[in-house]
């Protein structure tokens, strides 16, 4: 089973591209360490208050696909730097 996920997000105090790309940077790699998916910015890489994120996982259960897809998004949830706003979940 594959789960893929399209985040968006609102970084509110970043005033700079540097700023936004430390902030992804240490979100990203923490969630490929800590929950071993595949994670990228899909969009708005020339915005420097909002962000599109992609996140895949793959199992061989969508149950355990989808808990580790929630627990990824509690993750996203608790970071105090960003919000996010729109989620798209799809099974493919």
């Amino acid at each position: 089973m594959i789960l893929y996920a399209e985040i968006e997000c609102i970084l509110y105090h970043t005033h700079s591209l540097k700023a936004k790309r430390s902030i992804l940077k240490r979100l990203i790699a923490k969630i490929r360490k800590d929950f071993n998916v595949s994670i990228s910015e899909i969009d708005y890489q020339d915005l420097w208050q909002r962000t599109k994120l992609a996140i895949v996982t793959v199992s061989n259960e969508l149950k355990h696909a989808e808990k580790v897809m929630q627990e990824v998004l509690k993750l996203i949830d608790h970071d105090p730097e960003l919000e996010r706003t729109i989620t798209t979940i799809d099974r493919l």
